[in-house]
């Protein structure tokens, strides 16, 4: 009866590299709009408050200047004294009889630009320029404008009225506007990471739940092909082993049935390799042994060394540790071999194949060096994709079905570690295993 594959439990490493990648794209995006955002309301909010001071000053300044031929007329305010306050009794609409000290003051100037009195303690040493100034370091706002008398028609220059106005309070406004920006974008930041992560899982869910069915279908049809496959070859090789059964015109048919029976064969079990390896956890179980890894490499050696041979290819062995693993020994030789039948394929004649072990800290590093024909940049980060090979690469290997570093890559995970890898064209390849040592 056909044993059916445990569909995971836990998110595959793809989704969840895909999830993380999808979140950090969302609170990219997020941050930039509240980045924006709180950038326009605090332009906004400065420019509202600095506005409302600026039209302070011009009421303050208008109503000043009416006062100037006044102030210039009481030479007693004058000579007593530089502070100037006006009598209770005379209505002169001077609203700086209510400054907010000291928020604010008022200067008179004369035409020749010297002080004739003030109100307030704001006042400044430096002489009037007419507009509007920010001094002391942004601390003060002032607006200075010019005050004109007019007889028969013609405008005579009296002198000038300076503002000031004290700009911490507005400061203060926008210190406090950002803090609680501040401390609003790291609970906002929360709350948006909590939000991602739930729509990433819901988003993906639907797509996870398909490739699960996808690998489910994989490992169905893979082992329900196995008996019809098994019945074809199992029925040519008997009537190969009668050649006098088979008519002289029918025995090239025949073989070629056979090629392709154990063609098929080989891409079913690779399928429902697969499928098993990406359907089960990382954690060894408990069928799982010791194995000396550099016995297995080098049963793996010797199994492929009349293939070195013929292609006349060196193929070397270094070691200098013995190290051991947990794991299966038919997956790990499995995935050796498919990294030495790689190199063995894409080397010429005459190249050279070394595979080595050493141990680094608690890993076990076994890598397979090349001198073939080596794979471009653009290429590597495909390399481990099922089906997929370089269109140099198809030159040199018609056979195979695209699916040997997928395995490989597949293995080396369901036993904890890795594959990595670097080359140059022209150059060759050098895969990397790393694996946990026991």
């Amino acid at each position: 009866m056909k044993k059916k594959l445990k569909t995971q439990n836990s998110t595959s490493p793809q989704f969840k590299t895909l999830r993380w990648r999808l979140l950090g794209s969302f609170l990219v995006v997020m941050l930039a709009i509240r980045a924006i955002s709180n950038t326009v309301m605090y332009q906004f909010v400065a420019r509202n408050l600095y506005q409302q001071v600026d039209n302070r000053l011009i009421n303050l300044a208008q109503a000043a200047a009416h006062s100037l031929m006044a102030i210039k007329q009481d030479k007693t305010a004058v000579n007593r004294t530089d502070y100037y306050q006006p009598d209770e009794d005379r209505d002169l609409d001077i609203p700086w009889q209510n400054l907010r000290k000291p928020d604010q003051s008022v200067e008179w100037f004369g035409a020749n630009r010297q002080r004739l009195v003030s109100s307030g303690t704001l006042s400044l040493t430096s002489p009037p320029q007419a507009g509007f100034q920010t001094v002391r370091q942004g601390q003060i706002r002032t607006l200075t404008i010019p005050a004109y008398s007019y007889s028969r028609g013609q405008k005579k220059l009296e002198g000038y009225v300076r503002v000031s106005e004290s700009t911490e309070a507005v400061e203060a406004i926008l210190i406090q506007l950002r803090w609680g920006s501040a401390v609003g974008g790291i609970i906002a930041l929360g709350l948006i990471g909590v939000g991602g992560m739930w729509l990433t899982k819901q988003s993906l869910k639907p797509i996870e739940q398909s490739f699960q069915r996808l690998k489910q279908f994989t490992a169905d049809a893979s082992h329900e092909l196995r008996s019809p496959l098994t019945a074809i070859k199992t029925s040519v090789e008997v009537l190969q082993t009668h050649p006098e059964r088979i008519h002289p015109q029918d025995a090239e048919k025949f073989s070629a049935i056979a090629s392709a029976t154990n063609q098929m064969t080989r891409l079913v079990e690779d399928l429902l390799l697969l499928a098993r390896t990406e359907g089960t956890t990382k954690t060894p179980t408990q069928d799982w042994k010791a194995i000396p890894l550099e016995e297995l490499l080098e049963d793996a050696i010797e199994f492929l060394e009349p293939k070195a041979e013929a292609k006349e290819i060196s193929l070397k062995f270094n070691w200098k540790t013995s190290v051991s693993v947990m794991g299966d020994a038919t997956q790990l030789i499995r995935l050796f071999s498919n990294l030495l039948e790689n190199a063995l394929q894409y080397t010429p004649s005459g190249g050279t194949v070394t595979l080595a072990l050493r141990q680094i800290d608690k890993f076990a590093i076994v890598s397979v060096e090349d001198t073939g024909i080596g794979i471009a940049p653009e290429d590597l980060p495909f390399i481990f994709d099922r089906f997929w090979r370089a269109d140099k690469a198809r030159s040199y290997r018609s056979e195979g079905s695209g699916l040997g570093l997928a395995i490989a890559q597949a293995i080396a995970v369901r036993h904890g570690g890795d594959i990595t890898v670097s080359s140059q064209l022209g150059l060759g390849s050098c895969f990397k295993v790393r694996l946990p040592v026991v």
